[in-house]
């Protein structure tokens, strides 16, 4: 069996997998997205539905897309939980704080790279990494990234391991920020 994935063809601009997020105020949070992330909108994939809410829209973050639509009276409450790569995740959490997002968590060092996490004021939850590639990797190293520990991998008569028995200061604060954040997530409509 490889161990390669296979990429199937995909329209110039999209990925294998491209999120699609109902949202309340769409527009809103196009906006939200361009500011934050730099994103940039696809002007011809916008489209109005009858009744004025925006039923598809795209934004371009890096090499990704991310569709966006408005959430029709009587749609459930979906919140999105996104992760996106950006170069640095303190003026990215600067830039969505400003905008009027909730810092969940602050830039820490994970598996060799740098998490954080915001809620945006939409109801969706982000996750912004820095990735280093110079670090460790998930087959190498620890949650702090210092390169040191075995990842919590179970002996062989042990069977799997609960997170706790290799956590660290940095894994603990970004678990317990992550409980916290999906505790408090709530329908915007019901607020």
């Amino acid at each position: 069996m490889s161990t390669t994935p296979v990429v199937p063809p995909a329209p110039a601009g999209s990925a294998t997998v491209d999120p699609f997020i109902l949202t309340d105020d769409a527009a809103g949070l196009l906006d939200f997205l361009v500011d934050v992330f730099g994103a940039i909108e696809v002007p011809e994939a916008r489209t109005t539905d009858t009744d004025g809410l925006i039923l598809h829209s795209e934004l371009r973050i890096g090499d990704s897309t991310l569709m966006i639509a408005d959430r029709k009276p009587g749609w459930p409450y979906t919140p999105a939980f996104v992760r996106v790569y950006v170069d640095d995740p303190a003026a990215t959490l600067k830039r969505a704080a400003a905008r009027g997002a909730r810092i969940v968590t602050e830039p820490t060092d994970f598996w060799g790279d740098v998490l954080s996490r915001f809620a945006d004021p939409f109801g969706h939850l982000w996750w912004v990494y820095k990735h280093n590639p110079d670090n460790a990797s998930w087959d190498e190293g620890s949650a702090d990234g210092t390169g040191e520990g075995d990842w919590g991998q179970a002996d062989s008569d042990a069977g799997e391991q609960s997170w706790e028995s290799f956590a660290t200061p940095e894994l603990t604060a970004v678990h317990s920020s992550l409980m916290e954040a999906m505790a408090s997530l709530k329908d915007p409509r019901t607020r």
